[in-house]
C-alpha cells in the first residue's frame, strides 16, 4: 500500500487518466451518443447503462452502446447490425463530441490543487486516456488543466489502449521516468491492470466510472476520494 499522502522522494513522475478521474465527462458522452442515436433512427440509451459502459475507448463504448439499443429494440443478431452501422456512427459520435466537448463536463473538486501539488513536488505528469486524442486535448484546454502535463497522450497514440500496459510503458518512456516510480492514478480496473503489468504504483479514485463497480473492489496500491489528497 502506498501511505498517503505521498512521499514526493519515492516517485519522479504521475500518470494521470482522463475521464472519471480528472473530469465527470458523462453528461458528454450523454449528448453525444443520443444525437448519434437520433441519427440513427435508433432508440435512445439511459446515463446508468453509458456509466457501465465507459473506459476502453470510444470504439468499445459505440459498439456496446449500439449492441445495447439493437438488442432492446429486438433487432437480432445485434452483433451483426452492430458492425454493420458502426462506421456510420462512429462518424456522427466523432462530429456530435467536437462539437459539444466539455460543455456537459465538469472538473472534479480538487483536481487543480492536486495537480498542482504533484508539480510543486517535482513530479513530470503525464495524462494517459483511453479517448481519442483529438477529443482529450481540446477538453483539458476548455477546463484549464492542459498546462500541468508535459505529455497527453490519447486512445489512439499507442497500438493498444488500456488495460494493456504498453499505454503506460510507452508513456513512461516519454517522461524519462522508470516504471517503479511512476505513480498510475486512475479510476477503473483498466487503469489498475495496466499499471500492475507495467510495474507501476496505483493508486484509485473512488468517484468514477469502475464499470458500475466500486473502485475499493479493485487490486491497487491506494485510494482517495480527491487528488488534493495525494501530495
Amino acid at each position: 500500500m502506498i501511505a498517503l499522502p505521498l512521499n514526493p522522494a519515492a516517485f519522479d513522475a504521475a500518470i494521470i487518466d482522463l475521464d472519471g478521474t480528472m473530469v465527470d465527462t458523462l453528461g458528454d458522452f450523454a449528448q453525444a451518443l443520443g444525437r448519434m442515436l437520433d441519427d440513427l433512427a435508433l432508440p435512445g440509451i439511459e446515463r446508468t447503462h453509458i456509466e457501465r459502459m465507459v473506459g476502453k475507448g470510444s470504439e468499445h463504448l459505440i459498439k456496446s452502446v449500439l449492441h445495447h439499443v439493437l438488442a432492446q429494440a429486438g433487432q437480432a443478431p445485434a452483433a451483426i447490425n452492430t458492425e454493420a452501422i458502426y462506421p456510420q456512427a462512429w462518424a456522427r459520435y466523432q462530429h456530435h463530441y467536437l462539437d459539444i466537448n466539455g460543455q456537459y463536463a465538469q472538473v472534479y473538486p480538487g483536481v487543480p490543487e492536486g495537480l498542482q501539488a504533484l508539480r510543486s513536488a517535482g513530479l513530470r505528469l503525464a495524462c494517459l486516456t483511453n479517448k481519442p486524442t483529438a477529443f482529450a486535448l481540446p477538453l483539458l484546454r476548455a477546463k484549464g488543466l492542459d498546462s500541468f502535463f508535459d505529455q497527453v497522450f490519447g486512445g489512439d497514440a499507442f497500438e493498444r489502449k488500456k488495460p494493456d500496459p504498453l499505454p503506460l510503458v510507452k508513456t513512461c518512456a516519454a517522461l524519462g521516468s522508470a516504471p517503479a516510480r511512476t505513480l498510475m492514478v486512475g479510476d477503473s480496473s483498466n487503469d489498475a491492470q495496466a499499471a500492475r503489468a507495467a510495474g507501476c504504483p496505483v493508486v484509485l479514485v473512488t468517484y468514477g466510472y469502475n464499470h458500475g463497480q466500486p473502485a475499493t473492489d479493485v487490486d491497487a496500491d491506494g485510494w482517495v476520494g480527491s487528488l488534493a489528497l495525494l501530495a
